[in-house]
């Protein structure tokens, strides 16, 4: 299946997409209907759709489905950010991860997208001042992902959690547009210091699985942390660091967003 994401960037052009590939898993996979229907086919919009998905991941003992849906219902309806920013996220999943054949893969199977979503949710009451609000649906998505992210924290659109087990996003984190992060991947910081302590990092960089961002320091637009690495000073727009601790072992080239492209070369210059 062709890749063509430039014509499907509207929200209605998505769930509509969505809704055909809902038709052709029940009518390919009838056993899965009724997951299907719950998560995509019953619903009216892609808002609707949307607000239950975080809704359902987060029911629990403390707070049953329907209170949860007015919870949602409601910062979807007041803060536009939120819908665009998760039509991005389905972008970045379809357009970087070679796995993702389909928009509605994302809305049904893969945590780190969905941990996202919810994160937008708690984001919206944190900067409300509804703060144990926000920690408790911090904490639901902790116990049921294994993705720790703070409420706090400032994510852009356009981001890929492949895979996402053990992702930590620290409280004075800032992760720009276009960022994919990989498993394990830790934005925190480096003791008991309070204040602005956590990284920032900038638009189109790769984060490779295992990487470890410590400190309030800027890792620079598209940028590339190697995988297992441990950075602890700042890093200059497109260099790639590797190591621990990390140093600076490559440039990426002006035509390449490390994000999109997913190479994990050292340099990509070598052949």
């Amino acid at each position: 299946m062709e890749k063509k994401i430039n014509s499907l960037n509207k929200t209605s052009e998505i769930w509509s997409k969505i809704l055909e590939e809902s038709l052709e898993i029940k009518k390919k996979e009838p056993l899965i209907s009724f997951f299907v229907d719950k998560k995509i086919s019953i619903h009216n919009s892609f808002n609707e759709c949307l607000s239950n998905l975080v809704a359902d991941n987060l029911t629990s003992d403390f707070l049953n489905y329907n209170e949860l849906r007015k919870i949602t219902d409601f910062a979807i309806h007041n803060d536009d950010k939120i819908v665009v920013s998760c039509i991005e996220d389905i972008l970045a999943n379809f357009d970087r991860d070679p796995a993702c054949t389909r928009f509605i893969n994302p809305f049904l199977y893969y945590k780190g997208f969905q941990a996202l979503q919810c994160y937008r949710i708690a984001n919206f009451y944190f900067s409300k001042g509804e703060v144990d609000l926000a920690y408790f649906i911090q904490m639901l998505v902790s116990n049921k992902f294994s993705v720790d992210i703070h409420p706090s924290a400032s994510i852009g659109k356009g981001i890929l959690m492949d895979h996402a087990h053990g992702i930590v996003i620290g409280e004075t984190a800032r992760v720009g547009d276009n960022v994919s992060l990989l498993h394990s991947v830790t934005l925190g910081g480096t003791g008991k210091e309070e204040g602005d302590r956590h990284p920032k990092i900038g638009n189109g960089v790769l984060l490779g699985a295992g990487a470890k961002v410590l400190g309030n320091i800027n890792i620079g637009h598209c940028a590339k942390i190697a995988s297992g690495s441990v950075v602890l000073t700042d890093v200059p727009d497109r260099k790639t660091v590797a190591g621990i601790p990390a140093k600076i072992v490559g440039e990426v080239p002006e035509e390449i967003l490390p994000s999109k492209s997913m190479d994990h070369k050292l340099n990509d210059n070598d052949n």
